[in-house]
């Protein structure tokens, strides 16, 4: 897997288990989702993904968005 795949997994991953903790245990939980897309607007305007880093620390090789 790379890190492009990697990241869009894992924003998926938020977002929906933000949307599922926000219904069923507190609208609170949406905040996760608000975070979710304001770290995909910047990773998209400046390039740096911190989830992108963490992957390529572990290992993954990387891709087209985040060499």
């Amino acid at each position: 897997m790379s890190i492009d795949r990697a990241v869009l997994s894992f924003a998926g991953l938020v977002v929906l288990a933000g949307l599922a903790l926000g219904w069923l245990v507190s609208p609170w939980w949406l905040l996760l989702v608000a975070f979710a897309g304001l770290n995909m607007l910047q990773a998209g305007i400046t390039g740096v993904c911190p989830a992108a880093m963490i992957f390529r620390w572990l290992g993954l090789r990387p891709g087209c968005a985040f060499p």
